[in-house]
């Protein structure tokens, strides 16, 4: 089947831009306009005279333009200066670290027309400049540097007076950001700091106008909490009115709810009146019929509402209402909620139902260029993976984002970041920013009101985590709350992602960041300490995540490489920064060779890289799985991470080219709906089961051979499953009899529907992994004893067949193909993680995004597998398929004929 995004309504949300219409930026009452675009210059270039600089008819021939929201090197990509290709190559990025061109401020300048005319208002709204800035107009200052501070600083500036007819111009004069003294996007130790430390204006700046009276942004609070009763919800609108005239105002706010596709409409009204230059709180109430509830994927649906108000203002010489302001915003009828369980452990409910995250901590780009088509297809591939939610460790990106995870079910846990200035209370001695003063809450303040106010609607949203690895001190606190209160916010507060301490007004924060973050063996995750599966694992996983060569060998020079196998302990640019624990692979090769043996070329050294990142991504989320529901249940896991913010090479699910790996695949099986699962360190089988509704009888097919193919073992297991649990349901036998390497093969069938919901082989060893966890450390658990699966160096080789099946109807949906992949394993050993790649035709690169039912598979003797692929391309002529294995010969099927047969091996 097509991934579950490719419906016409989400790719209609492909292009949310704006674009500046010849005439003025905006030109009535209710109207907003994002700027459209800057030219930027380094401060080091030009005149130091902002007043006169930011007068229009400027002389700017020698500036570079760039979009409406581009940090600097953002833009400076945009516009040429310096390209991707070269950038991510080797260490080309470090040339410019510590450039005088980053350590001075950037200007940003834009020219506009407006015509502006008596009554009418005008205000300038910020989202996001880091990380503080002077903001002038027409020659004169409407911010300077102290008001207009930290990456979330989002303010208002009345532009009234200062708005002239014709030709307008705003500048903003962006400071270099400094991680430690600044309220910045820092990433710590995720990847280099990008050269300018992200300044610039990374978000859209925006202008409108109104009437006598302004409407802010609404807020939807609903009294929905269970959705067995919902034949009626109460909706409560709260919006702040603005008076700007020096009397007193009759306002109407009138609109309309509207809701998807056959659902009911609300209207909503009501009378204010409000005293001169008065803000006020007002609020609507109304009622929604028989709504339609939003639901996480999987789960069900995702209905969105929308309300759209108008004010009006009956200020007028002939007593008539006019339009003075406007407000629409979306939202979906849901209910989240959280709470510590007996064990002090965080546990999340979504419409009344144990909701077990499953989920991956999202990266932005490196530069802070947002691009919705990829965001598009990063969340494709969180659906496809079978998460459930993406955790934003203090980059919240854009409202497009937000929006995207309403519309496609994948739950947001967002919330500040670790470290730095972020986290520099006076208690905290691991934080290296400079300690925060009393100027420093009114930023924070601002920051969380303008953060709740973007994201309190979207029924996508998970909870916020007011810390991450330290809570906030009280007064902080104190702040956060308060301006959440102030936004009506409805979501779950947690004071942070670690278990260290917490504020009293928050209480415990139930959620553990005991790592990993570098590699361990898959019976980890089946102990009971640590980061092992109980409780909620916040930021966790076997630090891995290692490319393809394909692509290794786009950002990696050949030296590089020949270092990344041949070198194991030394520091590789694309890890880290260099002063982190993680600018080696040291402990990861150590558990790779000691396992896997040796490799003899760079090739082998990448495939057995795929083989151990497929078996701890699989163990990990599986082990979480098959607790959901123990006597200390797992509630919880965040894998570290799901994506990189340049091309890296570890923590992520898939690389930045949008290369899928074994690291994706281990994922994908360890979090299937309904699965069957084996657990190393008991040796048992587990049924899991997390659906909301599927029930019934289920057999389970449990085969255990030698690696020559040879039997040892075989069962056939009949049980029932229920929602929302696992269960343990059978000890496999004659693991003691494996003589080196054996393979074990799990089946689970549906038994009144006759069809097979999860097929999962593992490759398993007599020797077990043994892990010393009295020496473990925050960021891994040394190994005593390691595994041995050298024997998977000499395979024998195998026959295998591919068919091509492209059905003779297959007319693309929105550009997407869908086809199958026939394997069959003629031979009487097992064919080893066979790795199939679309490739393109005219010049061999792979087709990404690909989805894939199944990847990296083995196939047991005399086994059939039918694999299918959704991909936008045409598959009758651009492409052909290449499969590899570890004992097949490598090959590729051509579309020369439709369901012809291809020999993949002697």
């Amino acid at each position: 089947m097509y991934p579950h995004t490719l419906t016409l309504s989400l790719l209609a949300l492909c292009a949310i831009t704006s674009h500046a219409e010849p005439g003025p930026l905006v030109s009535s009452a209710g109207q907003g306009a994002v700027i459209p675009g800057w030219n930027i210059q380094s401060a080091t270039l030009i005149e130091d005279d902002m007043s006169k600089l930011s007068q229009p008819d400027a002389n700017i021939t020698s500036w570079h333009r760039v979009g409406p929201r581009d940090t600097v090197m953002g833009g400076l990509l945009h516009n040429g200066v310096h390209d991707d290709k070269t950038l991510f190559y080797s260490e080309n990025m470090e040339q410019l670290a510590g450039r005088a061109i980053f350590q001075a401020p950037w200007i940003y300048r834009e020219e506009f027309m407006m015509k502006p005319s008596e009554g009418q208002y005008f205000t300038l709204k910020t989202h996001g400049i880091t990380s503080k800035a002077d903001i002038y107009l027409n020659g004169v200052q409407i911010a300077s540097s102290e008001q207009q501070q930290g990456s979330y600083g989002g303010h208002k500036y009345d532009l009234t007076g200062i708005i002239k007819p014709g030709s307008n111009c705003l500048l903003i004069k962006a400071y270099p950001t400094n991680y430690l003294r600044d309220f910045a996007m820092g990433f710590v130790d995720w990847n280099p700091y990008p050269p300018d430390n992200g300044t610039g204006v990374w978000r859209n700046v925006e202008i409108f106008q109104t009437g006598p009276v302004s409407m802010l942004t609404l807020r939807v609070i609903t009294d929905f909490t269970d959705p067995t009763v919902n034949d009626n919800v109460n909706v409560t609108l709260k919006t702040e009115l603005v008076n700007h005239t020096p009397r007193t105002v009759h306002v109407e706010v009138n609109g309309t709810i509207t809701g998807p596709i056959q659902a009911d409409s609300s209207v909503i009204a009501g009378m204010f009146e409000l005293n001169p230059s008065e803000t006020r709180t007002v609020s609507i109430n109304a009622s929604i019929r028989n709504p339609q509830i939003w639901w996480p994927a999987g789960w069900g649906e995702q209905p969105m509402y929308n309300v759209h108000a108008s004010a009006m203002s009956r200020e007028t010489q002939e007593g008539q209402p006019i339009l003075s302001d406007s407000s629409i915003q979306d939202f979906g009828i849901r209910h989240v909620s959280s709470h510590l369980n007996e064990h002090n452990d965080t546990a999340f409910v979504v419409n009344g139902y144990p909701f077990q995250v499953l989920g991956a901590g999202y990266s932005p780009d490196m530069f802070m260029r947002f691009d919705e088509k990829r965001t598009i297809n990063i969340f494709r591939y969180v659906l496809d993976l079978g998460l459930n939610t993406i955790r934003l460790e203090g980059k919240q990106e854009h409202p497009e984002l937000y929006k995207l995870a309403d519309y496609m079910g994948v739950m947001i846990l967002t919330g500040w970041e670790c470290c730095d200035k972020w986290e520099a209370w006076e208690y905290n001695h691991d934080a290296d920013g400079v300690k925060w003063g009393d100027q420093d809450y009114e930023i924070a303040r601002a920051a969380m009101l303008h953060e709740a106010e973007m994201m309190e609607p979207h029924p996508s949203l998970l909870g916020f985590l007011v810390g991450s690895d330290y809570w906030p001190n009280d007064r902080a606190t104190d702040v956060f709350l308060d301006a959440l209160k102030e936004m009506d916010w409805q979501s779950p507060v947690i004071a942070s992602a670690s278990k260290r301490g917490y504020p009293e007004a928050l209480g415990p924060s139930g959620m553990k960041m005991s790592g990993p973050y570098d590699w361990v063996p898959p019976n980890y995750w089946y102990g009971d300490d640590e980061g092992a599966a109980f409780g909620f694992g916040s930021e966790l996983g076997a630090g891995v995540g290692t490319p393809e060569l394909s692509s290794l060998k786009k950002f990696m020079a050949d030296e590089d490489l020949r270092i990344l196998w041949q070198e194991p302990d030394v520091g590789l640019y694309h890890m880290s920064n260099n002063g982190s624990s993680f600018y080696t692979r040291s402990i990861y090769n150590q558990g790779l060779f000691s396992r896997y043996g040796n490799s003899d070329s760079l090739e082998d050294y990448v495939e057995k890289c795929q083989m151990a990142d497929y078996e701890t991504t699989r163990a990990q989320f599986e082990a979480y799985s098959a607790r959901q529901n123990a006597s200390r249940p797992a509630t919880g896991a965040i894998y570290w991470m799901l994506n990189s913010a340049w091309p890296n090479l570890h923590w992520q699910l898939f690389d930045y080219y949008l290369n899928t790996m074994g690291s994706y695949f281990g994922t994908k099986i360890g979090t299937r709906m309904e699965h069957v699962a084996y657990d190393y360190e008991s040796q048992s089988v587990w049924l899991i089961n997390h659906s909301l509704q599927n029930e019934g009888e289920r057999e389970i097919s449990v085969d255990l051979i030698q690696r020559n193919g040879k039997k040892i073992s075989s069962a056939k297991v009949k049980t029932m499953t229920t929602p929302h649990s696992s269960k343990e349901v059978y000890n496999v036998t004659g693991i003691e009899k494996i003589q080196d390497v054996g393979f074990l093969r799990l089946i689970l069938r549906d038994v009144k529907e006759k069809k097979d919901l999860s097929r999962n082989v593992y490759w398993l060893s007599p020797i077990p992994d043994v892990l010393d966890w009295s020496e473990s450390n925050w960021y891994y658990t040394p190994v005593a004893e390691y595994a041995n699966y050298t024997g998977l160096d000499d395979l024998p080789q195998v026959n295998v067949k591919g068919k091509l099946k492209i059905p003779w109807d297959n007319t693309p949906v929105n550009g997407w193909y869908l086809f199958e992949v026939e394997l069959e394993n003629k031979s009487k050993q097992p064919a080893f993680f066979i790795h199939l790649n679309i490739i393109h035709n005219h010049d061999h690169s792979q087709v990404m995004p690909a989805y894939w039912s199944d990847n990296y598979v083995t196939l047991w003797p005399k086994e059939k597998l039918t694999l299918t692929v959704a991909y936008e391309g045409d598959i009758m002529h651009d492409i052909h398929i290449q499969v590899s294995g570890r004992n097949i010969e490598s090959q590729v099927l051509k579309n020369l004929e439709i369901e012809a047969l291809w020999d993949l091996g002697n």
